[in-house]
């Protein structure tokens, strides 16, 4: 009983508790939903709802996405606008995608199409 109640803790402080809102009737809202840590990457699911970014961010390490559920993505630099890179990420259902680290710009993710994003994040923690 008391390894449960530890297992427990630790999923609600890893946030997993946060989908249980949108199980439960209430309406989907962009998040993040934390999967799994270790020392060598980190793991969360993205949702991505349209016209709710998620707030300004950076990766101090590389990372994979897989797009759950895909769509168009506008990166928004804090800056504004990169003027050598599209700042348009097209993510298609399925298929996997290589990001690296941006550790010196904050940017933020919005969905500009009609159905929510889902991704898996899987964020390299170390240099292999």
């Amino acid at each position: 009983m008391m390894k449960i109640g530890m297992i427990g803790a630790a999923m609600a402080a890893m946030g997993f508790g946060a989908g249980l809102a949108v199980a439960q009737g209430a309406a989907p809202t962009t998040m993040r939903t934390p999967q799994f840590a270790n020392a060598e990457v980190r793991v969360w699911k993205s949702l991505i709802m349209p016209g709710n970014p998620l707030p300004l961010h950076r990766h101090d390490h590389p990372r994979v996405i897989v797009a759950l559920k895909g769509g168009t993505m506008h990166i928004l630099e804090e800056t504004g606008p990169a003027p050598d890179k599209s700042d348009i990420a097209v993510w298609e259902a399925g298929k996997a995608y290589w990001l690296p680290a941006n550790p010196k710009t904050l940017h933020q993710d919005i969905n500009i199409g009609k159905e929510p994003i889902e991704v898996m994040v899987v964020e390299l923690q170390k240099a292999w």
